[in-house]
């Protein structure tokens, strides 16, 4: 089923199989038939865990959403609540168990299991509200670490980089640390710990208290890491910003991938019979699965848009070469031979399909004098060219009345790019956002000052200029066919987040300590001790492997990135990515948009 979570140098489906465990413990700890009530937002992150297949196994019947008012009709002798400790969650569950208590219903039982952890603050409303005493069993279920793909961990934590570095509440920090601890209990224990920033240090130290408080039970497994390195997101604001150019990034910027999955218009997926005479086209999204599994897209999706089309051409020449070849089956064992490629050639087929239509409608938006027209003043912030001045093109965009998110990523690359904007020019960028879009975004302005995207320029000295050279991130003359660096993922610009995991490498952090001093957070190294006997002997061309871990979120095209620097022969190492969320620039600011609401009178 997860084959694609096994086929990397590090077996993930031995975390999902530890996790899916669990999950039938906890199960079968409610003998008898069962309803799931699910906290809607938690349905793709346990999607990529546990199909309803393995749900039924334990003998759940019904899956209903959670939502207030009566739960619907079911003959089940068990009622068990998957949710977030969100407190607004729990009035909804008192509502549901009060009209259930009420009803003439036969006797049910109550069961919760907080997802990924428990809350006194969340019980004790359940206490207030009256129906902590109707659960028979509270419990929590780590859903820290995610497996999205063969070599990419998320925790989906949608709120962590607000929670980080505008409320100062570090519990998506705890939950990473609990994540990384079950990894070494799997995994075996990561000898050498590497980060930068405030809240990389902070989760290094739970981890290593952690293992402390494990006591004498350590782990007797040779370590499949080499090297953890703990990346703040706030050390490089800027790669979010800019608009990715892979094709799995684009898909994210475009329509947005949740869970591995994306929904797309459906009228571009209608057969060729259903769309004769405009009659009987589908009106559902179209939603498709995305991930290593499938052989093409693995190809394609780390690739600059750019190139994606020649690939695509070259794949159809060779399907229809491949279908081609029946009439040349004549024996009956070359007929049979034929037929049992049949299935695999009409996946592949189906694929190409899915895919060529993807590309279509990217290419769409790509081709577009809107999108040239953003994507060329981002190039233009990121190579340094007029960061300290309005720029027309964004005060247009504000004439236009374009989406306020577009304006909002526009001003924040150029604050980015410029160490803040001159008192002037930011007093003039509000002032307009205000005027055109409402005064009810003045708190998302105030969430960006705060988190450092939209800042005052506090010294003369613009340390962009600095960064940029000596990090090489920007390259002049970059081959989005050929690529031959990472800065292909954005045309040009190479992420700054990438090119830290690439010099820790080779030739090492000591020859960029002056630019590490101007990012921001400590920057620090840390040894864990490993039992005797399970230090790592490398075999002769055996790659190191480094887990790189976003705090705060990554992008797809960083993700790219890494697998490109995995891929180069003489790399010598292997990335594997973990994060708190999957973002794009979009998402990541929206995530940190506050609506003021109108008085209520």
């Amino acid at each position: 089923m997860a084959a694609h979570l096994s086929c990397g140098r590090v077996n993930l489906n031995v975390l999902r199989e530890a996790m899916r465990m669990e999950l039938r413990e906890f199960l079968d700890k409610c003998a008898g038939s069962k309803a799931i009530v699910w906290d809607e937002y938690l349905t793709g992150p346990f999607g990529l865990i546990a199909q309803y297949s393995l749900l039924k196994e334990h003998e759940v019947e019904k899956m209903f959403t959670l939502k207030s008012g009566p739960l619907p009709s079911s003959d089940v002798k068990n009622i068990i609540f998957f949710v977030r400790p969100r407190l607004e969650l729990m009035d909804i569950i008192a509502d549901n168990i009060q009209r259930e208590e009420r009803g003439r219903f036969p006797q049910r039982d109550f069961y919760i299991l907080f997802v990924p952890r428990r809350s006194i603050l969340c019980e004790q409303r359940l206490k207030d509200l009256g129906v902590l005493g109707s659960f028979m069993h509270r419990d929590e279920y780590r859903l820290n670490l995610i497996p999205f793909d063969g070599d990419l961990l998320s925790m989906e934590s949608e709120s962590a980089f607000k929670e980080c570095y505008l409320e100062n509440d570090q519990t998506s920090l705890y939950q990473a640390a609990k994540g990384l601890t079950t990894l070494q209990s799997l995994y075996g224990t990561i000898p050498q710990i590497c980060g930068k920033g405030e809240c990389a240090r902070h989760v290094a130290n739970m981890m290593i208290r952690m293992k402390r408080e494990l006591g004498g039970s350590q782990s007797q497994i040779t370590p499949v890491f080499d090297t953890l390195l703990l990346l703040d997101r706030n050390v490089d604001l800027l790669t979010p910003l800019a608009t990715q150019l892979t094709y799995e990034g684009l898909i994210d910027e475009v329509y947005g991938v949740q869970n591995s999955h994306v929904k797309l218009p459906p009228e571009k997926f209608a057969t060729k019979n259903q769309g004769e005479g405009g009659k009987d086209l589908p009106t559902e999204p179209k939603k498709l699965l995305l991930n290593s599994a499938e052989e093409l897209y693995a190809e394609i999706r780390d690739k600059n848009f750019n190139a994606v089309g020649s690939v695509l051409s070259k794949k159809a020449k060779i399907i229809s070469a491949a279908f081609e070849g029946r009439h040349n089956a004549k024996t009956v064992g070359e007929i049979k031979q034929f037929v049992s490629q049949l299935p695999h050639m009409q996946a592949e087929k189906a694929s190409l399909a899915n895919h060529t239509s993807i590309a279509e409608l990217i290419k769409d938006i790509t081709t577009s004098e809107a999108f040239f027209d953003n994507l060329t003043v981002e190039q233009e912030f990121m190579s340094g060219f007029d960061t300290d001045k309005v720029n027309p093109y964004i005060e247009d965009c504000i004439a236009k009345k374009d989406p306020i998110l577009k304006i909002l990523r526009l001003v924040c690359l150029q604050s980015v790019c410029n160490t803040g904007l001159k008192q002037k020019v930011l007093d003039y960028y509000k002032r307009e956002i205000l005027q055109t879009y409402g005064y009810e975004h003045l708190l998302t302005l105030h969430n960006l000052e705060k988190a450092g995207l939209l800042k005052l320029q506090t010294s003369s000295r613009n340390n962009y200029p600095t960064i940029r050279k000596t990090l090489r991130l920007w390259m002049d003359d970059v081959n989005e066919q050929n690529p031959n660096d990472i800065s292909y993922v954005y045309s040009g610009y190479a992420p700054l987040s990438v090119r830290l995991a690439q010099i820790l490498v080779r030739p090492g952090w000591r020859s960029i300590e002056e630019v590490l001093k101007i990012l921001p957070g400590p920057q620090f190294e840390e040894r864990q001790s490993l039992p005797p006997g399970l230090l790592k002997k490398r075999q002769q061309g055996e790659n190191k492997v480094i887990l790189v871990f976003f705090l705060g979120g990554v992008t797809f095209a960083e993700i790219a990135a890494l697998r490109f620097l995995s891929q180069m022969e003489d790399g010598g190492t292997e990335y594997i990515i973990a994060t708190t969320k999957l973002i794009s620039g979009t998402t990541w600011i929206k995530s940190l948009m506050e609506k003021l609401e109108p008085p209520p009178f």
